[in-house]
């Protein structure tokens, strides 16, 4: 879980817990303190560990100064007399060129160093929240030609061109969908109500037809809602494993309120993330879409494109992970608000097994 800024501890007060937890009563709880002859000479004594522009290069070893810290999964915050690098201690190396994606969970920075190289080599760099919540991307220089941009800002103002190119993306979707649910039906016919997915299946077949005859993307997206709903509502009948742990009763997010919504939401970041890296590799504008509207920070296109590719690529790689239990219930945890969050254990091994499925 995650603790809120209000509800740290300092760090401070652990060592006074330790030493006399009268005393830590008296100054974290009571807010009382007193200067007297013994905390003067403390402080004096202090002044070299609390100079911030004091920092020491021993070989291997660097000595930083009042290095402030925090951990919102720990609730604490302060800061540190003096903190210790040893260099000895390498965690890993990788060579980038075998790097495709970098993404960084938590708040921890990387180096303008880094930053640059992985833009130099079309390395893909996100930073996402310890739940998975995408907070910001690195991108390099616009590559692509002027005449690209030209050709896609004209056409997301031509009401016609924009109706034909969201056309193809649901078109995509709602057929993807039903494939999705028809082999449901070739392959597991003895686990799942085969006559609830089949009427599923037969009504998104009808919608092919609707979207097709779309007059405008404003009925084109009640369509495509309408053909949402009916997939989501037998996605259920997908689960075949761990029924207690995962079960569907609808699409939630902001946040997500169960183990499969978490992880969907989790998968649906994570391509939304590639697919705007690769349009940006292209010379294409991410942001400036056809069906979504545009919204300043919203990555329009990217998510146009993914329609076509969440059940086929998302939806299946989730039901997979449960029905071949690489996932369990373990793993989640559930906040005061009824939020549901991946540990970091879960959050490695999905990305392991989301780059094997990419191969």
């Amino acid at each position: 879980m995650e603790y809120s800024q209000d509800d740290y501890l300092m760090i401070s007060g652990i060592q006074h817990f330790k030493f006399c937890r009268r005393q830590w009563a008296l100054i974290h709880v009571e807010q009382q303190w007193a200067e007297n002859e013994h905390t003067v000479i403390g402080e004096l004594i202090h002044k070299k560990a609390h100079d911030p522009y004091l920092t020491e290069k021993r070989k291997d070893i660097l000595v930083v100064r009042d290095l402030p810290v925090s951990s919102r999964s720990m609730g604490v915050s302060g800061e540190c007399d003096i903190v210790v690098y040893d260099d000895k201690n390498e965690i890993g190396r990788l060579p980038l060129h075998n790097l495709e994606t970098i993404v960084s969970f938590g708040y921890r920075g990387t180096s303008p160093a880094l930053m640059g190289a992985c833009v130099d080599r079309n390395i893909s760099l996100c930073y996402l929240t310890p739940q998975g919540k995408f907070l910001a991307r690195v991108s390099g220089k616009v590559k692509g030609n002027v005449v690209l941009r030209q050709q896609q800002f004209q056409s997301s103002n031509e009401s016609i061109k924009c109706l034909e190119i969201a056309k193809n993306c649901i078109l995509g979707k709602v057929y993807n969908s039903r494939w999705v649910l028809e082999r449901a039906i070739r392959d597991h016919s003895m686990q799942i109500d085969v006559d609830k997915v089949k009427k599923a299946s037969i009504k998104l077949k009808e919608f092919l037809e609707y979207i097709k005859n779309s007059q405008s993307v404003k009925q084109l997206r009640g369509y495509e809602g309408e053909a949402a709903s009916i997939y989501f509502g037998v996605f259920d009948e997908l689960i075949l494993q761990q029924k207690k742990d995962f079960f569907f009763q609808g699409r939630n997010r902001h946040p997500p309120l169960d183990n499969v919504n978490a992880m969907l939401s989790f998968t649906y970041t994570l391509l939304t993330t590639q697919i705007t890296s690769a349009l940006e590799v292209v010379g294409l504008d991410p942001y400036v879409g056809y069906m979504h509207t545009e919204r300043p920070g919203r990555a329009s296109l990217s998510l146009d494109l993914i329609e076509e590719l969440r059940a086929v690529m998302a939806d299946r790689f989730v039901l997979s992970l449960i029905n071949k239990k690489i996932v369990n219930g373990k793993n989640f945890t559930k906040k005061e608000n009824g939020a549901v969050l991946m540990d970091d254990e879960l959050r490695k091994k999905f990305l392991t097994e989301w780059q094997k499925r990419k191969k």
